[in-house]
């Protein structure tokens, strides 16, 4: 006891003397915790920022976003979708598009300190020779003319792995099988960013929730965030991106097209999350039409069509949805059901091989060559399954064509002529969401 006593009496000494010196400690220390907590990283930017990302990706197939942060293309693509110097300072064909010559920048270096090269550039193009006439020179010889091929060469370059040539630098990435499941970088004033991938929206939001991550970017919903006070949250619509319902052209109801119009008509687009998309070609796109026919919400005139295109008195349809859409899809099925169609949603994670209609997001290209998803000979990636030769003559002309005011004339056509067959309804440009920790 009396021990015990005597340390009580030594430290009420030590309080009474320093007592001054105590309370300005507490008081700076909570001070910094404040600064470094909400004002530091206004000030000075945060440390470190944990990002979850939804969605499955190789290292090959990174988002553009991310992969931007690390490195850079030959050429990058401006807001209407054209192609400018990036590595690369310059660049011709001097026999149409089936050869193209980029010189390179002088001043480009690796994120290791060397210098980019003609011979450090590695593009992986299946048909395509490529030659180094020296350092400063890489040329690319195409089997056919292709007017697009500046676009293509925007995509980032890397050396080896991920080691570019932009500001962020990879530290760390890590795999679980063939998917990236971590990618850790860092930049010179060594801020640090960490992007966590989950294969769906659902568990992103259960690691922003747990604490995984302070961060989610490309949400296609904001709840329940919306109702947390600790969030905050912005929004942005995604004109590269287009919320589509892929008609079967082989199915026995769709085969003619004023069916798939009625089923255009039945939808009220204005009751979505996001911007009214008219044609498969970004409104930013330099060869954008906003002339085409628009497919206003009209029920009675889609009976009328109904009533036309069929004779039988009960219509039923399938409507296949991919899981982040199955909301959306759910409303369409009520407007289609309002006008006479019973509609039956299915969910599937993968593209369907066997379906009616196909609810899913299609991702606009840079350039308005659509070659891939919309020619007859694309059996794969024509989800649709879509033939039509005045189609198929101006995608033809249209990667051919070198003059962009000739080009720009083609895909005016091209988005007229395609959204009158229609195989493919285009309804909205979706409302993407960022949800961070305050």
């Amino acid at each position: 006891m009396l021990k015990i006593r005597y340390i009580l009496r030594l430290v009420r000494a030590f309080v009474a003397r320093f007592k001054g010196l105590l309370v300005l400690g507490v008081a700076v220390g909570i001070a910094m915790f404040f600064i470094t907590r909400f004002i530091g990283p206004s000030v000075l930017g945060k440390a470190q920022e944990s990002i979850g990302i939804a969605g499955r990706y190789q290292t090959e197939n990174l988002p553009q976003e991310i992969l931007s942060l690390i490195g850079d293309g030959l050429t990058k693509i401006d807001e209407a979708g054209f192609p400018e110097p990036n590595l690369a300072k310059s660049w011709e064909t001097p026999d149409k598009g089936r050869t193209w010559i980029f010189q390179l920048r002088e001043d480009a270096e690796w994120q290791d300190g060397k210098k980019v090269t003609s011979s450090s550039i590695n593009y992986n193009f299946t048909d395509v020779e490529v030659e180094r006439p020296d350092e400063s020179t890489i040329v690319f010889k195409l089997k056919e003319p292709f007017s697009p091929f500046p676009v293509i060469v925007s995509r980032p370059v890397f050396k080896q792995g991920l080691l570019g040539t932009s500001e962020w630098r990879v530290t760390k990435a890590s795999l679980v099988g063939n998917y990236v499941q971590t990618i850790i970088m860092k930049n010179e004033t060594k801020q640090k960013k960490v992007f966590r991938f989950y294969p769906t929206e659902e568990r992103a939001k259960l690691a922003l929730k747990l604490g995984e991550v302070d961060k989610l970017e490309g949400t296609f919903t904001q709840s329940p965030f919306d109702k947390w006070p600790t969030m905050n949250i912005s929004n942005n619509i995604n004109e590269e991106q287009i919320v589509s319902i892929f008609f079967n052209t082989k199915d026995q109801l769709l085969l003619d097209k004023s069916m798939r119009q009625a089923l255009d008509y039945a939808i009220d687009k204005s009751q979505f999350d996001g911007e009214r998309a008219l044609s498969p070609i970004s409104p930013k796109s330099w060869a954008y039409n906003p002339q085409v026919k628009r497919y206003d919400y009209d029920p009675e005139r889609a009976k009328e069509l109904i009533g036309e295109a069929s004779t039988d008195n009960e219509i039923e349809i399938k409507l296949v949805s991919s899981p982040v859409l199955l909301p959306v899809a759910e409303k369409i099925a009520d407007y289609w059901k309002q006008a006479g169609v019973n509609t039956i949603v299915q969910v599937s994670s993968g593209i369907p091989t066997d379906f009616q209609a196909y609810l899913a997001i299609l991702d606009v290209p840079k350039d308005p060559d659509q070659y891939i998803i919309w020619h007859s000979t694309q059996n794969v990636s024509n989800i649709s399954s879509f033939q039509n030769p005045r189609i198929d003559k101006l995608l033809e002309d249209g990667r051919v064509e070198l003059k962009t005011e000739e080009r720009k004339k083609i895909y005016l056509d091209f988005q007229r002529f395609l959204v009158e067959e229609l195989p493919a309804a285009f309804l909205y440009h979706p409302t993407t969401y960022a949800v961070e920790r305050k």
